[in-house]
């Protein structure tokens, strides 16, 4: 029987998690009307033919669009509003995908990490891809891999891995085709993925990716089209072969500045291990040559290896751990026992292990962590160098630090602005740079940028220089090509966190001077005059709290401090951090507490505070926020330092929180933003309408006295329905009006409730 098809028109509205990965969300009575269920693949016609994963929209949309992101409508063909033909699919597993592009990126890309990347995925032969993985995915154990995958990307490619784009060069069979974990995926002209990587015992099921089951069955009803591809397994002794990388390819020492004291550490082990043993023996002793190399992704973990090697005469064995823990444990054990091997027989070696917490995860060490440990432990007793990267040390299983696994560790620390600077003047070294451009200034500007960030930026200014020098003679680099590439690259750290923050800063904030004052000297001084602090021998604040009524300008505050300092923000709503499931809690707040470190100098704002450290003892939810507040009080004042992070929380009801949170060395700078006063209003005005052209008639000053109760909110929603009224008047208007205003006046109420004002000015008198 035919396949039904329906004719919609292209919306380009994704969700943020679709983005560029390959899905398109229909109404859900039209995946009724298809016979389709979520995650089944659909046949997209516009100009072009391609294909995608189907996802239900909210019940509330239109039932005649579909909404896709801009990758797809570029796969059609079509721009927003284009008409697109929608047909469902049987689900086809592609046995081969080939692809091209960056040669940065081809070289950087495994075929390995490059399958983990398009799982899930329906690709097409001519068709863009992105290197954004699918969020959602049917196996745990697949969405662990995929996860160290993303990892990965960020480690090798720094932040450009979100915004590559790839190229299908073909697929096998020829149409539209599901990405699995039996697909070999390779690079046009260069190397592919060897044989299945399923997941599991041997005889598991391999994963499927994102397809769900649902779809069109045969007669017109649904049956399970989840992709059943049986592993087949690698028999003993067929494992890969592991090669060396050539020195001669190895960048030097000097090429990594920053990572000069922890090149000589690792060097002067080495040496001593490799070419020195004579003296140990005579002195009765042996050295160990296990090292765990911890650091933030993109910082030059692997790279550090690989310059010291070649210093000290030695070969590297490279091996990606999620590669290994994408195999059967049969297949995986063989794999790290022939690594093992190779080193141990081509001396002096080093065995380098990417991403170790894939294959020795601290929560739940399988098999194949037991193999790993054994093999470990064979090659350091060898006399061979194993040398273990990652960027989450906590994830690593424990049991790796031994005396006789991995004894030393090495942490490669955030840049900063000297070192940023230095990396800056490594990484222009081959680019003409103009008059104009101040190494200085950008690396002040790039708060969290490691050097794969920063090799980011100088290249998409390079980019942008290109684009705009394209038949000059002697082009050049400018200052204003860095400041448009800083707009677009941002730092790894902060990959995942989507604030978006307005382009304001303090001078923005109507009045509130003494509070700006405070801010100034608790929020930006520690941010941005660490040397200072450590100069003069004292702490700086931990955090701040603002407490004030509603709409007095607390979160706007907080805007405008991330706008004039230069730090970057994590903002987070109190209740986002609770959840139902035991440890989840806590372990949110780790985590938002350990992005800040890794992304430092951070300013963390906790928005509504009360609901996520209420006083103990009285929440009727199982003592939940109980955890949570020990949580926090342990991150703020705990044994690990907060060094460039500080802390800023916001609140109307100060007196719900846990006092032993309002402690020295916690958020210990109480800031009052009171309700604003006569001539607090007229500024607040006065910044509310910078933009808005107002007619000489108008008089701000006798408007703000009229406002009494008006919160900095009411005041702005004042100004804003001004301009509305001048529109509804007229769409051509040019001026706001004094009748326009007091149209205005009549709509917009004062919101301050008086009792509440006056028990947080109580409040502030008495913890002032």
């Amino acid at each position: 029987m035919a396949q039904p098809d329906l004719i919609l028109t292209a919306s380009l509205r994704p969700a943020a998690l679709d983005a560029r990965r390959g899905i398109v969300r229909l109404h859900p009575e039209i995946l009724t009307a298809l016979d389709l269920r979520p995650g089944s693949p659909v046949r997209l016609a516009g100009r072009r033919i391609t294909a995608g994963i189907v996802a239900a929209a909210a019940a509330d949309v239109s039932r005649s669009l579909l909404y896709a992101d801009d990758l797809t409508l570029g796969n059609l063909g079509i721009r927003d509003g284009g008409q697109v033909t929608v047909t469902p699919l049987p689900v086809t597993a592609a046995s081969r995908v080939t692809l091209a592009g960056p040669v940065e990126i081809v070289a950087a890309v495994s075929p390995e990490m490059l399958r983990l990347a398009l799982l899930g995925k329906m690709v097409t032969a001519g068709d863009d891809v992105s290197l954004l993985p699918q969020d959602v995915l049917p196996d745990a154990s697949v969405r662990s891999l995929v996860a160290a995958a993303r990892h990965s990307l960020a480690n090798t490619v720094g932040y450009a891995w979100t915004s590559t784009l790839l190229t299908v060069v073909g697929t096998e069979p020829a149409d539209s085709a599901l990405v699995t974990m039996e697909t070999l995926v390779g690079w046009e002209h260069g190397p592919v993925t060897h044989g299945s990587a399923a997941v599991g015992a041997p005889g598991g099921r391999a994963a499927t990716g994102g397809v769900a089951p649902g779809g069109p069955g045969a007669g017109g009803a649904s049956t399970a089209h989840a992709v059943d591809v049986r592993a087949a397994g690698e028999p003993a002794g067929d494992a890969r072969q592991v090669e060396a990388v050539a020195p001669a390819d190895a960048p030097t020492v000097d090429e990594l500045p920053g990572l000069r004291a922890q090149a000589e550490e690792l060097t002067e082990l080495l040496d001593l291990g490799f070419h020195h043993r004579e003296v140990l023996n005579q002195l009765g002793t042996d050295v160990s040559l296990g090292v765990l190399v911890s650091g933030p992704a993109g910082s030059g973990k692997s790279a550090l290896v690989h310059a010291v090697a070649a210093q000290v005469g030695a070969r590297v064995f490279p091996l990606w751990a999620p590669e290994v823990a994408a195999l059967t444990n049969q297949a995986a054990a063989e794999r790290l026992r022939a690594a093992g091997a190779a080193v141990r027989a081509d001396g002096p070696a080093v065995l380098l292990i990417t991403d170790v917490e894939a294959l020795a995860p601290a929560d739940e060490p399988g098999p194949v962590a037991t193999v790993f440990r054994q093999v470990l432990a064979e090659t350091v007793r060898a006399g061979s160098a194993v040398v273990c990267t990652t960027g989450r040390p906590e994830a690593v299983d424990p049991a790796l630090r031994a005396p006789d696994l991995l004894s030393l560790r090495i942490g490669i620390p955030l840049p900063d602005p000297a070192l940023r600077r230095e990396q800056l003047t490594v990484l222009t070294r081959q680019v003409p740079l103009a008059d104009d451009v101040r190494l200085d200034e950008i690396a002040g500007r790039t708060p969290g940028f490691v050097a794969a960030d920063l090799a980011a930026l100088v290249r998409e200014a390079g980019v942008r220089a290109a684009l705009r020098q394209k038949s000059a003679q002697t082009p050049t680099v400018a200052m204003a090509d860095f400041v448009a590439a800083l707009e677009v690259v941002r730092p790894t750290t902060m990959a995942a966190s989507t604030l978006e923050l307005a382009t304001v800063t303090l001078d923005d904030v109507g009045d509130l001077v003494e509070v700006k004052q405070m801010l100034t000297e608790s929020v930006l001084w520690p941010l941005t005059y660490p040397d200072t602090f450590a100069r003069l021998g004292v702490q700086p604040p931990r955090g701040v709290l603002l407490y004030g009524p509603p709409g007095c300008g607390k979160t706007y505050l907080v805007t405008a401090l991330a706008g004039s300092g230069r730090a970057n923000v994590l903002s987070v709503k109190g209740a986002e951090l609770l959840s139902k499931w035991v440890g989840e809690s806590e372990r949110a707040v780790r985590e938002l507490f350990r992005r800040a470190r890794e992304a430092a100098p951070t300013l963390i704002f906790l928005d509504e505070v009360d609901a996520l450290a209420p006083v103990r003892g009285q929440a009727s939810d199982g003592g939940t926020t109980d955890r949570v507040v020990a949580a926090l009080l342990t991150e703020l004042d705990g044994v690990e330092t907060l060094r460039n992070v500080v802390v800023v929380g916001a609140t109307n009801r100060p007196d719900l929180i846990d006092p032993a949170l309002l402690r020295p060395g916690r958020l210990e700078r109480l800031v009052y933003v009171p309700p604003p006063d006569g001539p607090a209003r007229k500024e607040i005005l006065r910044a509310a309408a910078r933009n808005v052209p107002l007619a000489p008639d108008v008089d701000l000053a006798a408007l703000a006295d009229e406002l009494d109760g008006f919160s900095a909110a009411d005041c702005a929603a004042l100004v804003r329905e001004a301009a509305l009224a001048a529109m509804r008047e007229s769409l051509s208007a040019s001026t706001v009006t004094a009748a326009h205003v007091a149209a205005a006046r009549r709509r917009v109420r004062p919101s301050l409730d008086p009792t509440q004002v006056a028990r947080l000015s109580t409040y502030a008198k008495t913890h002032s």
